[in-house]
């Protein structure tokens, strides 16, 4: 009897998986020669088409030896193994399409007669790091960072490449190549009559033949298994050999074939490519960079520009400058934006936190966004619809995307209750993505340990934005629910007032507790009532969800203004507040619980969100700050206006 086995080898060890096989079986796997198909002269992409299509991959297959590695995989292995002139020869006619690979892979393994301890040794003493060609990890990086999926197809085998995989993070299940079968005798095996180890026991004999990659027309096939899997409009293969041209030679294969010569040049292969390189840079430096504006420059805006500043300057995916819609004011005898530009930080919303010098404050809206690839919406939600009518009027790219970081509700009379992200795809024809989360602006920077969530439908998109708002100290997730997301940054504004309400009225931790729970509740409710096809109950427990609450609750400029409207038993007014104390920022919980309770009252769901509900009384006056305490009592009463018949806080306090 016997044994064949298949070997899976990581860094530094060995994993061998058998199957039985009758003993009347050859020790040399059948083969199966294929005429080759290839023409001498392809139709190429025009030239004028080529750029384009590359800036549009959705997917790069690369092939490893020679186009990611410097060498053959199984030419280094037969130097290793004392055989390399023999085997390089073998592969050179291959690779030039002069001897059947099926053929090369076979007589090349039958010189080398490798053993697994040798494979073994060959792995633990050739570090995937000193392989690489120059460039190639830069340019993968670069594609990962676009969310551009990544494939090794290959030749070689699954074995040796594995370790490089693993060095650029390619997953496994994007590898196609080849497998080594393995050959023993099972008497030996068993320890009879020797001294030898069962690694020095086992013996590569052949490949597996089921591989798509061990036959002719195998690499265009792996690209027809990778597009059934996954729905991709723009497939580019990268390689040197005369098996990657045909890659794009046939129905459903690559685009586009972009031949590498860094290594070794094949004439065949140049002459027939779309695009001949010798250095991955002239690639590189070919894909689009994503041009970066901002709508807005409060404190939070100033603050994330912190990350997208660094993230700008040190990514090759995004232009350097960001460009800042600044709404003009006079500060200390001088514009605001010349202030902005001069110190590289907003000296009015947020002093002392530096952004980079690639930050440019503009005062005209126009300029900023008409050629932006990205726009990040930062302004407050009261003058969004404003800004997004002057921004309809300019017109945008029509392939630009949005990311609003803006926490609120906009009341359309026509529409109705709407999302900040809504407002925006509907208002300038654009996919608008949600960045939401636990971020008091006065705390987000290089010493702080900070977090958010991504709300968005595309995942590409989703990623990109992940890219220009993720460091070390500010982590960013995505998440497909953008209203899940946004409805948790708008509603936790109403319920910090509720929670500034009792720490003002001195209520005590037990009770706030008992308000940010209730609360928690009814932005999970409300949002799910709103959207119950798309929101998701572990959306809150996300950075946007249950800890963005906490932040504002204890921290935030809404429980800030609501306690001290507590403290002073209402006798000052919200709008009064914000000026005395929020340095012109805007208070965001008074107008969001206004238009969230419009949407209670025309529902008739008052008594179903009594936190909410009660806020509302208190924000109209219609009740005492201290009443936060009883929201539990308030649902069976009127808590609407209601004729001239004087609210409660007016009898108390003389109104």
């Amino acid at each position: 009897m016997m044994s064949r086995l298949v070997l899976q080898v990581r860094p530094g060890s060995v994993a061998i998986h058998r199957w039985c096989l009758p003993s009347n079986r050859p020790s040399k796997l059948p083969l199966v020669l294929f005429s080759r198909s290839f023409s001498q002269q392809r139709s190429k992409v025009p030239a004028s088409q080529v750029p384009k299509l590359w800036a549009q991959a959705q997917a790069v297959c690369f092939d490893v030896d020679c186009t990611i590695t410097k060498q053959d995989a199984l030419d280094d292995l037969a130097n290793f193994l004392g055989k390399g002139q023999q085997v390089q020869d073998l592969t050179n006619a291959a690779m030039n399409g002069d001897m059947d690979l099926a053929e090369a892979l076979q007589k090349r393994l039958d010189i080398m007669e490798p053993t697994v301890d040798k494979l073994t040794a060959y792995v633990q003493s050739n570090p995937a790091a000193p392989r690489l060609v120059p460039g190639i990890q830069s340019l993968i990086q670069e594609l990962q960072a676009r969310n551009v999926d990544v494939f090794l197809i290959s030749g070689g085998f699954r074995e040796l490449i594995l370790p490089v995989a693993d060095l650029l993070k390619i997953p496994r299940d994007h590898i196609y190549a080849n497998r080594f079968v393995y050959m023993s005798d099972d008497a030996r095996l068993d320890g009879t009559g020797t001294t030898e180890s069962v690694s020095q026991l086992i013996r590569v004999t052949g490949f597996d033949p089921s591989q798509v990659t061990s036959r002719e027309g195998g690499k265009p096939e792996a690209i027809r298994q990778i597009r059934s899997k996954k729905p991709l409009q723009t497939v580019v293969m990268i390689g040197d050999g005369i098996t990657d041209l045909e890659a794009a030679e046939e129905t459903g294969g690559a685009d586009l074939f972009i031949g590498y010569g860094g290594v070794v040049a094949r004439p065949r292969v140049q002459e027939n490519a779309d695009w001949w390189i010798t250095d991955y840079q002239e690639i590189l430096d070919a894909l689009p960079r994503f041009k970066v504006a901002m709508v807005g420059s409060g404190a939070f805006a100033s603050a994330v520009l912190q990350m997208i500043s660094q993230n700008a300057r040190d990514k090759a995916i995004f232009q350097d400058i960001v460009d800042v819609y600044v709404y003009e004011e006079d500060y200390h005898g001088a514009k605001l934006t010349s202030a902005i530009n001069q110190q590289h930080e907003n000296p009015k919303y947020l002093p002392g936190v530096h952004f980079g010098d690639n930050v440019v404050a503009n005062p005209d809206l126009e300029s900023t966004v008409q050629d932006a690839d990205l726009i990040i919406f930062c302004a407050p939600h009261q003058f969004m619809h404003s800004l997004c009518k002057q921004i309809q009027l300019i017109g945008v790219k029509p392939t630009a995307k949005a990311i609003s970081l803006t926490k609120g509700i906009h009341i359309s009379p026509e529409q109705g209750p709407q999302l900040m992200s809504s407002m925006i795809h509907r208002m300038l024809n654009i996919e608008c993505s949600v960045l939401m989360g636990a971020n008091l602006a006065g705390e987000i920077g290089p010493n702080g340990l900070c977090e958010a969530t991504i709300g968005s439908r595309v995942r590409e998109q989703g990623h990109v934005f992940q890219e220009l708002f993720d460091t070390d100290y500010f982590h960013v997730s995505v998440i497909p629910d953008i209203e899940g997301a946004e409805m948790a940054g708008a509603l936790k504004n109403v319920v910090a007032l509720a929670a500034g309400f009792a720490d003002g009225c001195d209520l005590g931790q037990n009770a706030k507790a008992v308000v940010l729970r209730q609360g928690l509740s009814e932005m999970r409710q409300f949002a799910k009532a709103m959207y119950p096809n798309t929101v998701r109950d572990e959306t809150f427990f996300e950075s946007c969800g249950v800890a963005d609450l906490i932040a504002t609750c204890y921290g935030g400029r809404n429980h800030r203004v609501a306690q001290e409207f507590a403290k002073q038993r209402g006798r000052t007014s919200f709008s009064q507040l914000e000026t005395d104390l929020l340095n012109g920022q805007k208070l965001q919980g008074v107008l969001t619980s206004e238009e969230v309770q419009s949407v209670l009252s025309s529902k008739g769901w008052q008594n179903q969100y009594p936190l909410f509900s009660t806020v509302n009384a208190i924000v109209r006056g219609r009740l005492e700050p201290k009443d936060i305490s009883r929201f539990r009592e308030l649902p069976g009463l009127s808590l609407e206006s209601g004729g001239e018949e004087p609210s409660l806080l007016e009898k108390t306090i003389g109104f």
